[in-house]
């Protein structure tokens, strides 16, 4: 009876207990410059990460992704890293980074980190050590001594043009070689085709899987290898003309410099890596990877049929393509097309927000907070959510002279914002007190946003409902096996109302209703759904929606307001109230 009674309680309540633990997992991307400092130097730490992982854990978290602490000078804020082994001096230290993996253990929570191994900074000892042609490291970059330009003069062996802005090579005066920097000029380029090089990064993930962490985001994947060297110079890339500019990186197509062959490769080697650890104690460790580029691409990074590649490769369809003026129709395509293009058997992923873009209801529409965060919850299997989104924080406007992101400071006052991402990077809004909640000291690294004394996690931990107590009830909720098991069904009606239907066999089924439209739409779900019960339980929905939850609603002649979503469930032979 002992065993029966907690079988048949789950059961009951529909959990699911068969998957791994990232299969379903909810995943949340800490800035750690922006979310505590525990020291009171206006820069966030990873003792602030610390103090807060209760609240991680509290609102439904499987896995923590620390944006990069490692060594750095900082001029890229830490994907300019300067000792891979250590923790930047204004985070803490080794000591405070074993704090933070100790509590995530002790709470159940995975801790990822950043991985950046395109680059590394310039005051790193190994380009040091490079520049000086040492024998070891001497070929760890990527050198070229440059073309004649037929007046004596060197020049660099490509057109290539970095992410931000100008050449991608620089002349080095010591050396007296061009390297290659597809980032930042204080950020050189690792030469992967060095075996040392992969040997030695190989070492870094050990490095910190010794550590215990449970796995890795790496950054800027499609930049890891460029075309070979070929007859003493580079290819050249063609113009895009889709600008004049040509300081953009848009002015040329990326043929060159992004997804190389050899770039898959080296994900399943590193993917290969995890597996020796996750076969030591059968707890499997992770990997994310980050790819602007085209789907098809993006679903290269799983793997194939005889090798495993990344876990997780980010699905940037919806970020990439959905705008504030987006119609459902629109929500509905891009949806459709990673379900249809990634492989049958692997997981889905859906992220809404990074710390490279502009905040979801900034970028999406304020009303439609909630209803983008219900489907970023109720689509099949991952969610990624970056810090404040959980609250609905917004971009908070940044002056020239407060102005910190290189890409923003590089384009000059009279256009920089139109690349400054730091309006999305404030410091996390935990209270109406000083800076926020987020630190004590007198200043702080950005400022914090102005809404801040009604937009915060107190505030809206306290409210009847809110954007953090629809979320908590969403993650509670997609716990469920129909969420974490159930199969989807997306229909459109008009250009605005998506409705899905997520089912279990001899479960029951849930349905989520979007309405991207402004006007209030009838539901009318038999007409989608020919077999649907006529009745259904409301589970959560968007704050604007008065419905009680639990409350059991006709779902033909249902009204939904506009920019709302809202959550219903139907369980075969028993309904109870979902707390």
């Amino acid at each position: 009876m002992k065993i029966f009674i907690p079988l048949l309680t789950a059961l009951l309540a529909g959990v699911t207990t068969g998957l791994d633990w990232w299969e379903h997992g909810n995943f949340y991307q800490v800035y750690p410059r922006s979310f505590r400092d525990s020291d009171g130097d206006g820069i966030g730490d990873l003792d602030g990460v610390t103090e807060k992982l209760q609240y991680l854990k509290d609102i439904g978290m499987d896995g923590v992704w620390l944006s990069p602490i490692f060594a750095s000078p900082m001029d890229d804020f830490g994907y300019d890293i300067s000792d891979f082994r250590q923790i930047q001096s204004e985070y803490g230290d080794l000591d405070a980074f074993q704090r933070l993996a100790d509590k995530c253990k002790k709470l159940g929570l995975h801790l990822i980190l950043d991985f950046v191994p395109n680059h590394t900074s310039d005051q790193h000892k190994y380009f040091q050590l490079s520049v000086a042609k040492n024998e070891t490291y001497k070929d760890f970059y990527v050198w070229h001594p440059g073309v004649d330009s037929g007046n004596g003069t060197m020049v660099p062996p490509s057109n290539w043009i970095s992410v931000f802005r100008g050449s991608s090579w620089e002349w080095n005066e010591e050396r007296q070689e061009f390297y290659l920097h597809q980032f930042l000029k204080q950020q050189p380029d690792l030469n992967y085709r060095n075996p040392a090089v992969v040997e030695e990064m190989k070492n870094v993930l050990r490095y910190w899987l010794d550590r215990g962490v449970s796995g890795f985001r790496i950054d800027a994947v499609p930049y890891l290898f460029e075309s070979a060297e070929s007859e003493g110079r580079y290819r050249d890339e063609p113009l895009s003309r889709t600008t004049d500019d040509s300081e953009n990186p848009a002015y040329l197509v990326h043929s060159q410099t992004m997804d190389q062959p050899e770039t898959y490769d080296m994900i399943y080697q590193w993917r290969a890596v995890l597996d020796e650890y996750t076969k030591q104690d059968n707890r499997t460790r992770i990997m994310m990877t980050e790819g602007y580029t085209s789907l098809p691409k993006i679903v290269e990074f799983f793997g194939n049929a005889t090798v495993n590649g990344a876990q997780i490769p980010f699905n940037f369809e919806l970020m990439s393509n959905i705008r504030k003026a987006s119609t459902g129709a629109d929500f509905a395509k891009y949806v459709k097309l990673w379900l249809e293009g990634k492989p049958a058997n692997r997981r889905s992923n859906w992220v809404l927000g990074n710390h490279d873009n502009n905040r979801l209801g900034s970028r999406l529409g304020e009303n439609k907070i909630d209803l983008y965060n219900i489907a970023l919850q109720t689509l099949p299997d991952i969610a990624v959510t970056y810090y404040g989104e959980e609250i609905g924080m917004l971009d908070q406007s940044i002056p020239w002279s407060q102005t910190k992101d290189p890409a923003a400071c590089r384009s000059g006052e009279e256009s920089y914002t139109l690349y400054s991402r730091d309006p999305a990077r404030t410091p996390m809004q935990w209270d109406n007190g000083k800076n926020a909640g987020f630190s004590n000291a007198n200043s702080t690294w950005l400022p914090v946003a102005d809404n801040y004394k009604t937009l915060n996690v107190k505030v809206q931990d306290r409210a009847r409902k809110s954007h953090l107590k629809v979320f908590k009830k969403l993650t509670k909720y997609r716990k469920r096996q129909i969420l974490a098991e159930g199969d989807i069904d997306m229909k459109v009606s008009g250009d605005n109302l998506v409705v899905y239907k997520r089912k279990v066999d001899k479960v029951g089924y849930v349905v989520v209703a979007l309405n991207f439209g402004t006007e209030t739409a009838t539901l009318g779900l038999s007409n989608m759904f020919p077999q649907i019960n006529d009745r259904m339980q409301v589970i959560v929905s968007s704050k604007k929606v008065t419905t009680s939850d639990n409350a059991w609603v006709d779902v033909n002649s249902y009204q939904l307001v506009g920019e709302s979503a809202i959550v219903m469930q139907y369980l075969w032979g028993k309904n109870p109230i979902v707390s």
